[in-house]
């Protein structure tokens, strides 16, 4: 099974740079953020002309998140538990069926933060209380399961090609590195680290100002993080650096997981 979670950044601006990558790559699994469109205003047309399903969970103008998939999907639910008056989308969740099992598959575009300290901080840390909350009743239930998306999180120094620069950004500040560890503290591998311990300039985001793609200038947010069940299954995950360099790009890159399921 090949999962691919991928920050769009717009469908409707970047419609074709989707509908050639789902053709072309292929995921089994498409986690899609910052799908920007109400999920009836979503263009289902350039999904499902490449022989996939799509699931979304929408809002105008802003956030969005989405399943795009051509292996079946089962017990679709929207919205991160834990606080009924947030009406952000970002937060979708779906078991798919492998061939040797199933996974759930928590697809999430975890809030900025920005400007921090204040009440968008806030929001942040208290969202990734509620993320580490349904990660404590998946684990408790013995779900085999993985959380992927945009975290908004800048894990370590070596994440970011001028790591100082991010240390009073709420990707970085104390308090979100301290929400991060303590979430993979559960019991969760990130995938990412797992196959490439350590080596720094492995990014994930580039902003569009400034040169920051032709400077190599980037950072790495997007992530995977697996329960014990499907990291033994894990074979590989990987970043689609090139994917920044095509036409119409989003300013993130795919990160891929490969499972034997």
């Amino acid at each position: 099974m090949r999962i691919a979670t991928f920050n769009i950044n717009g469908v409707k601006a970047r419609a074709q740079t989707l509908q050639s990558w789902l053709r072309e790559d292929a995921p089994d699994v498409a986690v899609l953020q910052e799908i920007k469109s109400t999920d009836g205003a979503f263009p289902r047309d350039l999904v499902e002309d490449e022989g996939y399903t799509l699931h979304t969970h929408g809002q105008k103008g802003f956030n969005g998140v989405a399943f795009a998939a051509k292996i079946p999907l089962e017990d679709i639910t929207r919205g991160l538990p834990g606080d009924d008056a947030d009406e952000q989308a970002r937060y979708i969740e779906a078991t798919a069926i492998g061939e040797a099992g199933a996974v759930r598959i928590c697809g999430l575009y975890l809030p900025n933060g920005n400007p921090a300290p204040g009440p968008k901080y806030d929001y942040k840390l208290a969202w990734m209380e509620r993320l580490e909350t349904r990660a404590r009743a998946m684990l408790a239930e013995e779900t085999p399961f993985l959380m992927t998306g945009d975290f908004n999180v800048i894990p370590q120094d070596e994440d970011a090609a001028a790591p100082a620069k991010w240390h009073d950004d709420a990707l970085a500040r104390p308090e979100t590195r301290a929400a991060w560890r303590r979430l993979c503290n559960l019991g969760l591998t990130e995938a990412f680290r797992t196959r490439h311990p350590g080596q720094p300039g492995h990014y994930s985001f580039w902003d569009y100002q400034a040169g920051a793609w032709d400077r190599n200038d980037g950072i790495r947010i997007d992530h995977f993080l697996l329960s014990p069940w499907v990291a033994d299954r894990m074979t590989d995950c990987t970043i689609q650096t090139e994917m920044r360099g095509r036409e119409k790009p989003s300013d993130h890159v795919p990160v891929w997981l490969d499972l034997d399921l």
